[in-house]
C-alpha cells in the first residue's frame, strides 16, 4: 500500500491537496502560483514538482498530458480507505 501518512506529513503537500480540492486539474505553474499568492510558499518548481511526486506515489494525486500540458488531480479515494479503518463511533451532541 502507498505511504499515505508520508505523503501528508508535509505542510506543503496538503495545501497542493487543498487546492487541488478547490479546482482540479491545475498545472504546475498554477499550483505554484496559488501556493505563492495564497500561502505564501516560495517554493521552486522543481520542489513542488517533487512534491507532486510524492503525492502521486501515494495514489493522492493523478495527472494526465494534454499536448505539452500536464494536468494534476486529486484522488480521495486513499483517504477513504483511511476513514473506513477508523470509523467515527463517536455519537453527536444532542
Amino acid at each position: 500500500m502507498p505511504d499515505v501518512f508520508k505523503a501528508l506529513d508535509d505542510e506543503t503537500r496538503r495545501l497542493i491537496l487543498d487546492e487541488l480540492a478547490v479546482r482540479n486539474g491545475q498545472t504546475l505553474f498554477e499550483i505554484c502560483s496559488t501556493l505563492t499568492m495564497r500561502h505564501g510558499i516560495g517554493s521552486t518548481r522543481q520542489a513542488i514538482s517533487q512534491h507532486l511526486a510524492v503525492l502521486e506515489d501515494a495514489g493522492l494525486v493523478t495527472s494526465e498530458r494534454r499536448g505539452r500540458t500536464k494536468l494534476h488531480h486529486f484522488d480521495p479515494t486513499p483517504l477513504e480507505a483511511i476513514a473506513r479503518r477508523w470509523p467515527n463511533t463517536r455519537k453527536a451532541d444532542p
